[in-house]
């Protein structure tokens, strides 16, 4: 490829680039992960993200088919601060048994992003999710308490990378680590006869990550590869999600999710497979699906800009 054509890549992508609020660091586009959350604050709305996977029995507990659709829907107030708010509708269908339906309980979440460099391609942000106790359909038995969880947000582009190593600039990581502190240290339950039953709440570390290539990347700042619509705009990716109670009451448990992004100007659209980690997991493989749209940049002039400027 000659210098004048990945020059002019470079430009046309650096001029179309200039439109995007969101998730840029210097010449980096860091995309909305599905199953771990992202390292910057935007204006955005997933709608839907759904996900389908039958989980494995446990005790009394058959196995369950569970097909969740959710909505998240996030607000910058200011540049650098956001809330955000989502809902997750919930399909039940367990082996043998009647399927059930209903609201889970509602989340919301603030965050805040300190650091954001350009040359390095890093973004860094810290942030509260708050899962809302006793908000869901009581017949889906969410917890009647509230979890808070602090988390620490990071993104790093390897395009500061020497030029000795050109295919290895497109390469990302975004990751999370966070601190599910519940609201209540136990539940206490009371059956029909009488009998009363006790369950622990631990406290929960939750570490995610996601190791990304870019397509784009790679097509605008490292070679054209002769790659056309829509496989210039392809970022392939895995996604890990894990889990871990504090005091050792359970093992680590969590998911392996390989897939593709593709990120329009507009909007982006994912598809990735969800496979448990461990026997401890349990249950089957599943699909994980996500249609996102980028508010700041579909309505840069109203909804899509920060309230406080």
């Amino acid at each position: 490829m000659s210098k004048l054509a990945l020059f002019t890549g470079a430009a046309l992508w650096a001029a179309a680039s200039g439109a995007f609020a969101h998730g840029f660091a210097g010449k980096r586009f860091f995309p909305a992960t599905l199953a771990t959350d992202d390292p910057f604050v935007a204006d955005e709305l997933s709608l839907p993200t759904v996900s389908r996977r039958k989980t494995g029995g446990n005790g009394d507990e058959p196995a369950t088919l569970e097909t969740d659709t959710s909505v998240d829907f996030t607000k910058r107030i200011t540049p650098n601060f956001g809330i955000g708010l989502g809902g997750t509708w919930v399909n039940q269908k367990p082996d043998g048994g009647d399927t059930v339906r209903g609201f889970d309980n509602f989340a919301a979440n603030v965050k805040y992003q300190f650091l954001k460099s350009d040359e390095h391609e890093t973004i860094m942000s810290v942030g509260v999710d708050w899962d809302i106790g006793n908000t869901g359909a009581k017949r889906l038995g969410p917890d009647t308490f509230s979890t808070l969880t602090p988390t620490f947000f990071a993104g790093k582009g390897f395009g500061d990378l020497p030029d000795s190593l050109p295919y290895l600039k497109p390469f990302a990581v975004t990751g999370t680590l966070g601190l599910a502190v519940p609201t209540r240290s136990s539940t206490t339950t009371v059956a029909d006869d009488g009998t009363e039953t006790t369950t622990q709440n631990p406290n929960v570390i939750n570490v995610g990550f996601a190791v990304q290539y870019s397509l784009l990347y790679l097509q605008s700042f490292v070679k054209d590869v002769g790659l056309s619509e829509p496989f210039n705009r392809l970022i392939p990716l895995v996604e890990v999600s894990m889990q871990r109670p504090t005091d050792g009451s359970a093992p680590t448990t969590g998911t392996i999710n390989p897939g593709v992004l593709w990120a329009g100007r507009y909007m982006q659209v994912g598809l990735e497979a969800i496979i448990p980690m461990n026997r401890a997991t349990g249950g089957k493989n599943g699909v994980l699906f996500q249609l996102h749209f980028f508010l700041d940049d579909l309505f840069p002039r109203s909804i899509g800009r920060p309230i406080f400027e």
